[in-house]
């Protein structure tokens, strides 16, 4: 299989596992799954979020999913336990669709290494 395809085919495991437990079946998109790995990073998983904390959630799940490309390094837990990073190496000039097949990937390989897809 193709990287593209099995990239594809491992999105869509992805999106379907997110979906079924998150949205009823519906479609979620990119910034949905990162603020529900951002909920999953902070361990707060039964509270409500205000609207700039939802953005910093994002920015968790942002931070936490690029590390392991060496982009972000985990910094420390602040006096309300939410996780900070350092930016080890800035993010390269990238097109929208490059952005984004970006973050799917490292969305992916987050799922695998958390052993919910393969």
């Amino acid at each position: 299989m193709a990287r593209d395809e099995q990239l594809r085919d491992r999105w869509e495991r992805t999106t379907a596992f997110f979906q079924e437990r998150f949205s009823d079946g519906e479609a979620m998109d990119l910034d949905a799954i990162l603020f529900l790995i951002g909920v999953q990073e902070l361990g707060q998983l039964h509270r409500k979020f205000q609207k700039d904390e939802k953005y910093q959630l994002m920015h968790i799940a942002i931070c936490r999913v690029l590390e392991p490309y060496g982009y972000y390094e985990f910094s420390h837990f602040d006096e309300e336990k939410w996780p900070h990073y350092a930016v080890v190496q800035k993010l390269p000039a990238l097109k929208a669709g490059e952005q984004s097949l970006l973050m799917k990937e490292a969305i992916v390989n987050y799922m695998m290494d958390a052993g919910v897809i393969d």
